[in-house]
């Protein structure tokens, strides 16, 4: 009734009552019109955002963009970074790792979700570039670049180096002042490279596969002054690292100061603190070197004049000794014909004892002929075998007499040869019990009587006790 009046002021209404049920009616939206109004309301709510939190579920496909998600303890986000944002930071997250990061807020229609596009994100406590030195550090142990095993040692006095640095900086000038108040005729040529910067990385490796490639080098030097951890991040590289290893030439590392190390530092086959030190480590001092050569000499030198004097008082002492050397000789012929004599009587003898061993084994050995022994065991044999042969027949022939006996005494118990002496067993039908008594049959039972040849079957007719 109430439904009916309100349709009737409506009416009443007219034209006004229309407007006003066209006011009051639900807008009614697709889920894509929602989506996107909602995508606008929040994308100009929130154009850049700062957010802080921890990263779970952080997945890198072949595509290289970043997917996780930033979660506290009582709520969570996902977020995406792109490969071109990527190429900006020198770490990669992880999962249960703290981060600053910031980007917009967008909703992906799809799945209907809202998500954080990164623009840019750093650890919370370590800093990216230390956190992805460690990384680095990390992967590159596990591939072995930084193995003892594949050190080499540096070659004594190299003639030629090659320095790759900045041709500017003030680290070449330490190295070649070095070099030259050490050791001058040092040949040294020098790759230029940027060493900090964009794209620095790339040109210290192609200077190393330069030099491998192109120069006749004992040594290869990569230097650079100190700095920050930024400023070196150059030789923190992993293609600088790869191109360290795989150099034929032997690699110095010279990086910064003393308390700086550098991935170049550990990959290399020596890590020099400074290039000054780098350069004392190739050449030693010209006249420490020229001192031990003149005390190496004057050695040789004395050696040679002791060896000369004892040379020249031994000849002095032989040739006194040797005055008449024709009767040394002499002496000699006398001596090597007594010799001689001795020796023949020695043979002689020898010879003579063994002769007499000789007769004696061949006396032993005729009274120890074969001959007669094998004579005397084949009588032995025959002898036996005709025992053998006795005893034999003698107990086969016990044998068979046992046997007979047996076999007569079976033959007396066999049941059957009773039988067929006149004897006969009388068992009851069916159950074929042997009968033993009168009173074990009634009259008209079965009786089955076995006889030496033969069996009969009777009936019962009458039964005496």
């Amino acid at each position: 009734m109430k439904a009916k009046d309100t349709r009737s002021r409506r009416r009443s209404n007219g034209e006004d009552g229309r407007l006003e049920s066209q006011e009051t009616a639900p807008k009614i939206f697709s889920v894509t019109e929602l989506t996107s109004a909602l995508q606008q309301l929040i994308e100009t709510r929130f154009a850049f955002v700062w957010l802080e939190g921890e990263i779970s579920n952080f997945s890198s496909p072949s595509s290289g963009h970043f997917y996780m998600v930033i979660k506290d303890g009582k709520a969570q986000i996902r977020a995406v970074m792109f490969r071109p944002q990527i190429r900006s930071i020198r770490f990669v997250p992880e999962n249960g790792m703290k981060v600053l990061a910031r980007g917009r807020i967008t909703v992906y229609a799809p799945r209907g979700e809202y998500q954080l596009v990164i623009d840019y994100i750093e650890p919370i406590g370590a800093g990216a570039l230390a956190l992805a030195f460690e990384q680095l550090k990390k992967k590159l142990a596990a591939q072995g670049i930084f193995d003892q095993a594949l050190k080499r040692t540096l070659p004594f006095l190299p003639k030629r180096v090659a320095v790759i640095t900045s041709p500017t900086g003030a680290a070449i000038k330490d190295f070649l002042k070095i070099i030259h108040r050490r050791f001058a005729n040092l040949e040294i040529t020098i790759l230029p490279v940027r060493v900090q910067g964009e794209g620095a990385a790339c040109e210290i490796a192609h200077a190393l596969d330069l030099a491998n490639k192109t120069l006749d080098a004992d040594v290869i030097v990569l230097t650079r002054g100190g700095g920050s951890l930024e400023d070196l991040w150059a030789f923190n590289e992993e293609e600088v690292a790869l191109a360290i290893r795989r150099s034929r030439i032997p690699v110095v590392s010279a990086v910064g100061h003393e308390i700086d190390l550098t991935i170049s530092d550990m990959a290399a086959d020596v890590r020099a603190p400074t290039p000054s030190a780098a350069a004392e480590m190739l050449v030693r001092e010209k006249e420490g070197l020229e001192e031990k050569l003149f005390l190496i000499t004057a050695r040789i030198r004395r050696g040679i004049t002791g060896r000369l004097s004892s040379s020249r008082e031994r000849l002095e002492s032989l040739s006194k000794a040797v005055k008449q050397p024709e009767r040394a000789i002499e002496d000699m012929w006398i001596r090597l014909d007594e010799l001689h004599a001795r020796l023949t009587v020695q043979i002689r003898r020898s010879m003579s004892e063994v002769q007499r061993e000789l007769k004696n084994a061949a006396r032993a050995l005729s009274l120890r002929s074969p001959l007669g022994l094998i004579s005397f065991s084949r009588e032995k044999i025959d002898g036996l075998s005709r025992g053998l042969t006795r005893a034999c027949f003698g107990f086969l022939s016990g044998r068979k007499t046992d046997l007979s006996a047996a076999s007569r005494q079976i033959e007396n118990l066999n049941p059957f040869a009773i039988l067929k002496r006149g004897y006969s067993i009388t068992t009851a039908l069916p159950e074929k019990k042997i009968v033993r008594a009168g009173s074990q049959v009634k009259e008209g039972q079965l009786l089955e009587v076995i006889l030496g040849s033969g069996s009969l079957v009777c009936v019962t007719k009458e039964v005496k006790q």
